[in-house]
């Protein structure tokens, strides 16, 4: 797959006013961020600023390019009318002068979900995700971090891997430092030829004082890695990155699972309505505009393909409901709740500290059952959390933290749940799960010392 990124490159869109016959030229300013394969467009995402919206022309990249006859010239055309047009073939003609396909454009360009023709299940069937979570690290990150990340890898031989949030932290001072942060997680795919896809957690932006660089940033860094299967993400909506990314059938075209990737934000706003949330969970939470997102792309993929297709959220902050399962009850907090809990969900796995949700509710599991394609919905954030249970239909959990250099345990114990989550998925089993489970640093004897063994960064390419 070529990858190709263009930034703010200046041309004039020329169109005739609705009202009059004399000629006007817009000059604006676009992003592009093309993704091509063999030729054709895999995804195509714009950026526009001054007069016009990103909403207004991305629309128009939809259509179908036409080039403007002599009769259409000679009738005249309105502002939005020549956009379509006239302002599209310029824009084919700007990509043709960067070295892409003079056609590039005259294909469908699909960006309602990302159908990656790499993401297949294997011929016997099979596929298997690992979730690493909270990496959490600056520049010199902790040299055990990498070796758990390598030997997960190199046994579980997993065919994606979800960077869940809280990829670095703080300490970061120059854009570079950042940069080599990022780098020192993402090697381990990179050299092993995985692909992967990163969210975003609340300590992503820690050091983006310091940098200069938000998620906007970090997102466009990640995507420049050959085996990275991010994308720019829906646009619109809170957050940066939400997508989704089709798995195909070992054989043919059709979906048979789905991975939903969202930005369950950073901290809750300071008020709202003139009230503070003194006394609430200070966290984020996946707001309405996501939720219908999911829930609107849920059912346009039903509607393509004829059936529901199983999948997999991947969110950084838990949600309510993670609490709600664990102790089988919205407001009671006891053993005895909880013991009836585990028998009633299945529930697996640690619980060392309160889970930490924001104070709004998005809504999310409502609009998960309701759409019944949602297999789980696996988190972070909370680092020495490792349940797992099946909350009416849906599996709720977590994966521990995968990073030694920021918290976990009391004392001797500090390290003993760094970890990763791994599922395991089969197009021949309904419901394509069939199963989850945590692996530990201590399951590959990496040292379990509560010491810092930070190292120099990994090597960053001069490209990057």
């Amino acid at each position: 797959m070529s990858h190709f990124l263009y930034n703010f490159r200046e041309f004039s869109l020329c169109f005739f006013t609705k009202y009059s016959n004399s000629l006007n030229t817009l000059s604006i300013y676009v992003y592009y961020d093309v993704k091509v394969e063999k030729g054709e467009v895999v995804s195509l995402s714009i950026i526009t600023t001054n007069d016009l919206t990103f909403a207004e022309l991305y629309n128009y990249l939809k259509l179908e390019v036409r080039l403007m006859s002599n009769q259409d010239q000679s009738k005249g055309l309105d502002r939005r009318s020549f956009i379509k047009v006239g302002g599209m073939s310029t824009l084919a003609l700007t990509l043709a002068t960067a070295g892409l396909p003079g056609d590039i454009l005259t294909g469908k360009v699909h960006a309602e979900e990302n159908e990656n023709p790499k993401l297949a299940f294997n011929s016997d069937g099979k596929f298997k995700v690992v979730q690493f979570n909270d990496t959490q690290d600056d520049e010199r990150i902790d040299r055990r971090t990498i070796e758990l990340m390598e030997k997960v890898l190199d046994s579980e031989k997993p065919d994606f891997v979800v960077l869940n949030g809280d990829n670095i932290a703080g300490g970061c001072d120059t854009e570079l430092e950042m940069k080599q942060a990022m780098n020192n997680v993402v090697q381990p795919m990179e050299k092993r030829g995985i692909n992967w896809a990163a969210t975003f957690g609340n300590h992503d932006e820690d050091s983006t004082s310091m940098s200069g660089m938000d998620k906007n940033d970090m997102l466009k860094f990640y995507m420049q890695y050959k085996y990275n299967k991010n994308d720019v993400g829906e646009r619109g909506l809170t957050g940066t990155g939400n997508m989704n990314l089709l798995i195909r059938h070992s054989k043919g075209n059709k979906a048979a699972f789905n991975l939903w990737l969202l930005d369950s934000g950073e901290y809750a706003p300071k008020t709202i309505a003139g009230q503070n949330f003194n006394g609430y969970p200070t966290w984020d939470w996946l707001r309405f505009n996501q939720v219908n997102w999911y829930y609107e792309k849920s059912k346009s993929i039903e509607k393509k393909y004829g059936y529901k297709v199983p999948s997999l959220v991947f969110i950084h902050i838990p949600l309510w409901e993670h609490r709600f399962m664990w102790w089988g009850s919205v407001d009671n907090r006891t053993q005895s709740s909880h013991d009836l809990a585990v028998a009633r969900h299945n529930i697996v796995g640690e619980r060392n500290e309160d889970e930490c949700p924001g104070p709004v509710n998005g809504g999310l599991f409502s609009a998960m059952l309701e759409r019944g394609d949602v297999k789980g919905v696996f988190c972070g954030h909370d680092h020495i959390n490792t349940y797992c249970g099946n909350y009416y239909g849906i599996m709720l959990g977590y994966a521990g933290n995968t990073g030694f250099g920021t918290y976990g345990l009391t004392g001797a114990e500090r390290n003993r749940l760094r970890g990763a989550r791994v599922f395991n998925l089969d197009e021949n089993k309904e419901g394509v799960l069939v199963e989850t489970h945590m692996v530990f640093a201590k399951d590959y004897g990496i040292d379990l010392t509560a010491n810092d063994q930070s190292m120099d960064p990994l090597p960053l390419s001069d490209k990057k």
